[in-house]
């Protein structure tokens, strides 16, 4: 009981501070746009129905995997540390699949409170409080938080890795480089974008030992990035196992994408303006024109410029900033919204930045007003959780898994679908909770039942698709409709 009454002490005495007070007003609201309607909205596709059913089996004890999803471009797998990190909030929902998504959008929300904390330690409560006032109302930043992916975390994890970092390096702290060193092994499995940061961090790095470059006290910084490095090791090292056993395949898959796909590209710095105009966009949550943002980027750099003597650390942020975006835009095709999940803290926190400084006061507090309530504005028609109907994507998947149940006579049967191969994962994910699982995706073995499930146009008899070819199906013997879908019964 005395730690309870000292726990609520503490918090009241916080709550005394009227920028916390505000804090929890955003935290409240940032919370319910990341959990109102979560069940109806919640993304449930082909991506998320594979992970499932690696998530279930991890609980079932069946198997525990070395690697993680493979990327969308070149098939380069990621590390397995999602899964694990995930795997839980699947056994708390009782395998519904649900729980991954609110597990995604529990951590979002702490991201909220870890940035406003940190914020306030590097700057000041000002600069936190405008910063995650724009963190609360991205609508870039909720819809990554609203279902299960493993880049949805990224934002969380460069937050905790950019301030251990620096942490680590003023303090020269083997603990910190320690943690540090894992959060970098744990974002670059989240999604290989976060490789932009080793650019960055391994300057920053070369130039903490530069400080110390005196041969007597050269030994201790060492240690301490061979701290950092073990640690990113030892996190890796599952990924590192399977590409030793596995001739290489990752390493060979990760540089065929960078020198045969033409999906890298060579324009140096010129790169950046296309880069940073998608990235604004996304930002601000309006398509911004390019003349546009190469205005905004200039503004930053002059009012970042006229700033440059101050302690605070803004400086390192617009660094990390530029640094990633520059490798981030040698990347030459098209630029979706999780590609810039390393990239999102630093903006907002530079926008809250500038807003603070140059017009937190009585002569230009309007434009203050003015911008964040504009912004808020650019964001709520994105909001399709709102007032649209909810797509109830897992309870469509639920239905076509229970059509195909219900009308299964055979020990092997298999199940594909039309016009995407992959996508029949989120049917056999019910399919495997209830007990009637399907033969393996891409087995040889052969079953005697075919269900194939269109989501489109298609005529799965003499489709080439590798799945129906190797049935070679010659019969139709049931079909049903449901929703958008149409299953087929073949045989042959």
């Amino acid at each position: 009981m005395n730690l309870v009454y000292h726990i609520f002490s503490k918090l009241k005495i916080w709550l005394e501070n009227p920028y916390n007070k505000i804090f929890v007003l955003l935290l409240v609201i940032g919370v319910f746009l990341r959990f109102y309607r979560l069940e109806g909205f919640v993304t449930f596709l082909g991506d998320q129905g594979r992970d499932a059913i690696v998530l279930k089996r991890m609980i079932t004890f069946e198997h525990f995997p070395a690697i993680g999803a493979p990327s969308s471009v070149g098939q380069v797998f990621l590390g397995p540390f999602y899964y694990y990190f995930i795997a839980p909030w699947l056994l708390l929902s009782g395998f519904h699949p649900i729980g991954p998504a609110i597990g995604v959008a529990f951590f979002s929300s702490l991201f909220l409170v870890a940035a406003y904390l940190i914020i306030s330690e590097f700057f000041d409560k000002k600069v936190a409080l405008v910063t995650v006032c724009l963190l609360t109302f991205s609508e870039a930043l909720i819809t990554l938080s609203r279902y299960s992916w493993n880049p949805n975390l990224l934002p969380l994890a460069v937050l905790l890795l950019f301030y251990l970092l620096i942490k680590a390096i003023r303090n020269n702290d083997k603990r910190q480089f320690f943690l540090a060193g894992a959060l970098f092994s744990i974002t670059i499995q989240l999604h290989y974008v976060a490789l932009a940061l080793a650019l960055p961090i391994g300057i920053l790095l070369m130039r903490f030992l530069y400080k110390s470059k005196k041969p007597l006290t050269l030994s201790r910084p060492l240690k301490s990035i061979g701290v950092m490095a073990l640690s990113f090791s030892i996190l890796t090292s599952p990924l590192l196992i399977f590409d030793l056993r596995h001739d290489f395949l990752n390493t060979k898959n990760l540089i065929a994408l960078f020198t045969s796909s033409g999906s890298v590209g060579s324009s140096g710095l010129m790169a950046i303006f296309p880069t940073f105009t998608t990235l604004t966009s996304f930002v601000l949550g309006y398509e911004v024109s390019p003349v546009l943002a190469v205005a905004v980027l200039l503004f930053m750099g002059a009012a970042l410029f006229l700033a440059r003597k101050e302690a605070k650390p803004i400086g390192l942020v617009m660094f990390f900033f530029l640094t990633t975006l520059l490798v981030t835009s040698l990347y030459t095709g098209r630029k979706i919204p999780h590609y810039f999940g390393a990239l999102y803290l630093f903006y907002y926190l530079i926008l809250g930045y500038i807003l603070t400084r140059y017009f937190w006061n009585k002569k230009l507090g309007i434009i203050l007003v003015v911008f964040l309530t504009g912004f808020i504005m650019l964001q709520f028609p994105r909001y399709s959780f709102l007032l649209n109907n909810p797509n109830n994507q897992i309870q469509k998947s639920m239905k076509v898994a229970q059509i195909i149940s219900q009308n299964t006579e055979a020990d092997q049967y298999q199940v594909t679908s039309l016009p995407y191969q992959y996508s029949d994962s989120t049917y056999r994910y019910f399919l495997e909770i209830w007990g009637n699982r399907p033969v393996e995706k891409d087995s040889i073995d052969r079953s005697n039942e075919l269900f194939v499930v269109c989501e489109g146009e298609c005529k799965p008899i003499g489709d080439p698709q590798w799945d129906i070819a190797f049935f070679a199906p010659n019969r139709v013997l049931g079909t049903w409709d449901t929703g958008d879908v149409r299953i087929y019964k073949l045989i042959r």
